[in-house]
């Protein structure tokens, strides 16, 4: 499930060591799983801060506190530890942390969602911007709000012609169109005015 290599063994068990607090291990957990912001959290954890719910996995001289609810998203990580002359490294993969996307089976709702936050949104926040899924029609056309940067930009137009419907239309099975539900007359930080445009 997860592999700890023996540097970060030997890593942890040092640092917990010099705590001597009785108990102490090391609690890990996905954060923002299965999303574009997904990251891990590792921390020390004292007996009294574990929720009752996390797998143990016992290692040499502590235990590793995994968290119950990131367990798929961290099946198959890897933890190492690097010295180097000016300390170390601790590396953590998690493959599948951002989540998978989902197969051509799942519901279409599933499966514009993942676009969403696996490859339109992270595009849309290098201009301050994201979008929401409102709602899909019975007849693939599906709804989207603009918000952060987007909300009341000049170019949403052209992103949403252009780019997002684009894309889910040639990636998702069934989506006929994408329309724009936002009311962009009350965005408060467009990224480009719409008077500009």
């Amino acid at each position: 499930m997860i592999q700890i290599s023996e540097s970060a063994q030997t890593h942890f068990r040092k640092l917990i060591e010099r705590e001597a607090l009785p108990g102490l291990g090391v609690r890990l957990a996905a954060v923002h799983a299965g999303t574009s912001k997904a990251d891990v959290r590792l921390e020390f954890a004292e007996p009294g801060d574990l929720q009752g719910d996390e797998w143990a996995i016992d290692c040499e001289g502590f235990t590793l506190w995994l968290d119950a609810a990131s367990t798929r998203y961290l099946d198959g990580a890897e933890i190492d530890y690097t010295a180097q002359s000016t300390g170390g490294q601790l590396q953590i993969r998690a493959p599948k942390i951002k989540g998978e996307a989902p197969a051509e089976s799942a519901s279409m709702v599933e499966r514009v969602r993942w676009l969403i936050e696996s490859e339109i949104n992270p595009q849309l926040a290098q201009h301050r911007g994201h979008v929401a899924l409102e709602q899909i029609t019975a007849e693939g056309v599906v709804l989207l709000r603009f918000g952060g940067g987007c909300h009341g930009c000049g170019m949403a137009d052209v992103t949403l012609k252009q780019g997002i419907e684009k894309t889910l239309m040639e990636k998702v099975a069934g989506v006929t169109a994408v329309r724009d539900a936002t009311d962009h007359d009350t965005g408060s930080a467009p990224y480009i005015p719409r008077d500009a445009a």
